[in-house]
């Protein structure tokens, strides 16, 4: 089975374009450093305490299995690519930089059309990040319980437009107790995009399976993340239920998990958070997998979903065809 997965396609990492092949055990939603407003408070933030604290964290990852993560943040909540440069260059975890937008989508953006938006999406892309030689390998867009306003839907739209022309995946932010995901996949369908090219995230806040398998027979990924519990209230034990129960209908090939652990940027004069947070890069690997296994589920259905499926996702490789279900 593994022999198929093989592949040659380079992902744009921090550090430059990697054989895909060689990501590894990947984290699907995470954030390496939440900087918002950094580069305009600096006097406010520790950069040198940040890039330590950073590395300490994915040495820990990397010591505990994790070998690569899509790391989510946009310009509207501090990405700084060359923090996450130096944290990758330390520690030997890739880190895949996106493009894209979150919530607060930016101002200069409100007026224009969604073709303006996708302009700097597609000079990212083309270009790099900030002026650095740093390209994505992923489009960020978000939608909360306020659902996929008219704003965020031009936003989403042109990010449709951008992944139809480069090739670049998307992977969403929801409001899943609502379905908000179900509105982004509509958006994204008219669009024309390959739904290949789609993942929906934070997925395990709801227990719904219906809701999950109408995204899942639509042809997107799920990203099942923030473990070990989130907004809404569900804790490890109820995402892992989740995942087992379409693991059991043959999703497993659609499937990634991750944390959506966001750590806080060090600022001047503070104590940093304590070394033994255990919302980490590990809780997968440490608890939740370990969990998963005991319940029933294969070690190779464990490396599809933490190594193929997100490797499948970031090089636009078609879906391994759906198990079926037992």
């Amino acid at each position: 089975m593994q022999e198929e997965w093989l592949s040659m396609a380079n992902v744009n990492t921090v550090t430059g374009p990697v054989d895909s092949g060689r990501l590894g055990f990947t984290l699907s939603h995470e954030h390496v450093m939440i900087m918002a407003a950094w580069r305009y408070l600096p006097f406010l933030f520790d950069r040198d305490g940040s890039v330590a604290k950073g590395i300490r964290l994915l040495k820990a990852a990397k010591s505990g299995g994790v070998d690569s993560l899509i790391e989510l943040s946009t310009i509207d909540i501090g990405r700084e690519v060359l923090v996450m440069q130096e944290i990758s260059e330390a520690t030997g975890v890739n880190i895949i930089a996106a493009t894209g937008l979150w919530r607060p989508i930016p101002f200069v953006f409100w007026q224009r059309d969604a073709d303006f938006i996708a302009r700097f999406m597609f000079h990212e892309i083309d270009h790099g990040i900030d002026g650095t030689s740093v390209k994505p390998g992923v489009i960020k867009m978000a939608s909360d319980a306020e659902g996929v306003t008219e704003l965020a839907e031009k936003a989403l739209r042109a990010a449709a437009r951008v992944a139809k022309e480069t090739g670049v995946p998307i992977s969403t932010h929801q409001w899943a107790p609502e379905e908000v995901g179900r509105r982004q996949v509509e958006v994204l369908v008219d669009e024309g995009v390959p739904m290949h090219l789609v993942c929906i995230g934070h997925s395990a806040d709801t227990t719904d399976d219906a809701f999950l398998e109408d995204l899942l027979k639509e042809g997107c990924y799920l990203s099942m993340d923030r473990y070990p519990a989130g907004p809404g209230g569900l804790q490890w034990q109820d995402r892992n239920a989740t995942v087992k129960r379409l693991i059991d209908r043959g999703w497993a090939s659609r499937i990634m998990l991750g944390h959506d652990y966001p750590p806080k940027s060090v600022m001047v004069d503070t104590v940093d958070e304590p070394e033994d947070d255990p919302v980490r890069y590990t809780f997968l690997k440490r608890v939740a997998i370990p969990g998963l296994i005991s319940d029933g589920v294969s070690e190779d259905q464990i490396r599809l979903m933490m190594e193929e499926v997100p490797r499948r996702f970031l090089t636009g490789e078609k879906p391994i065809e759906r198990a079926a279900s037992g």
